[in-house]
């Protein structure tokens, strides 16, 4: 890192922030938030002190407080103290609604959506990794895994990817580092496999059909099933027709979710070849319940039995009710 008697360079302070140069340069012209000192008058360089402002630049930020203003609590000194966060809602009650802000915050089509949405999304755009893991493992521990996935993670993950779609080549990095980020928390989330797991009741198959890359949301639901110490499988993306046919047959699942997020990835045929799919011996035979999940399979056709789950915290309701029916045949 390049310093100097007389302070850090930009490029030095961006590498040490994560951040971007030309974001350090944006806040200097737009908030004056920016170095005390220039040699020769050109180049600038950055004390100590200036680079505490930036800290707390980032932090407030992060948090979702937009740039103008967190730029103004930064240049005042000492961070005011932050609004006390609200308590933690029931189980299975949704986080309240935050009041509109106008502008979506760093271009991110996010809407009208939590505060903590904006601050991951600041986070992700500024490449600020430190930030996005700590902002994500904070709203977990807050507000529970369900509800930090539905109105926090999947939000924003959203945004970033409509924004890479509609920006040619760019954001790409954004959406593989809050991926990768989202992906390590949902991990930590879940834990080790439980070793409490149920007796006897067999595992949850989760998959994505062949061609859909997309795991997320199954890693999002394996970590749920996790805390509810049920088995699973996680076969992950693209899972070809003839390998999920013998984890199937080999198995013995009590549930299999199949994940399409687009509809060029949905395959009623493959689904209806799993729910049709029997083992065990002649008179006592079994079959999975299926669980097509994910909006590639929005508008088509099920068999009559077939579960289409809403969400997160749909699914997990549905699987354990299958995996309680399982283990109460069993019993």
């Amino acid at each position: 890192m390049t310093e100097s008697a007389h302070g850090l360079t930009t490029g030095a302070v961006a590498r040490r922030l994560g951040v971007a140069p030309t974001t350090l340069r944006s806040w200097d012209r737009r908030y004056g938030i920016g170095p005390a000192a220039r040699e020769d008058g050109r180049h600038r360089r950055w004390t100590p002190e200036d680079v505490a402002v930036l800290h707390e630049m980032c932090r407030l930020t992060s948090s979702g407080i937009p740039p103008a203003e967190a730029a103004r609590a930064a240049l005042a000194g000492p961070a005011p103290a932050l609004p006390t966060p609200p308590a933690p809602p029931a189980e299975g009650e949704p986080l309240p609604r935050p009041a509109r802000r106008p502008g979506s915050g760093n271009g991110l089509p996010l809407g009208a959506v939590r505060q903590e949405c904006r601050g991951l999304g600041r986070a992700a755009v500024r490449l600020d990794a430190w930030a996005v893991d700590d902002m994500l493992a904070s709203v977990i521990a807050q507000y529970g895994l369900v509800t930090a996935w539905e109105e926090v993670m999947a939000p924003t993950l959203h945004a970033v990817g409509r924004k890479w779609e509609t920006s040619g080549d760019r954001y790409v990095e954004v959406e593989h580092l809050l991926s990768w980020h989202v992906s390590s928390a949902l991990r930590r989330a879940a834990g080790p496999p439980p070793s409490g797991s149920r007796a006897g009741v067999p595992p949850v198959l989760l998959a994505c059909v062949p061609g859909e890359q997309h795991t997320l949301a199954l890693e999002a639901l394996a970590a749920g099933l996790a805390e509810q110490g049920l088995p699973t499988l996680m076969f992950g993306p693209a899972v070809p027709p003839e390998a999920l046919d013998q984890a199937v047959r080999r198995t013995g699942p009590a549930a299999v979710v199949l994940w399409s997020q687009a509809r060029s990835t949905a395959n009623p045929p493959l689904a209806r070849h799993v729910a049709d799919t029997v083992w065990g011996v002649r008179g006592a035979r079994a079959r999975p319940a299926v669980l097509p999940a994910g909006p590639g399979w929005a508008g088509q056709s099920f068999a009559p039995g077939t579960l289409r789950p809403g969400g997160l915290r749909d699914a997990l309701v549905l699987l354990r009710g299958l995996c309680d029916a399982v283990a109460a045949g069993q019993s």
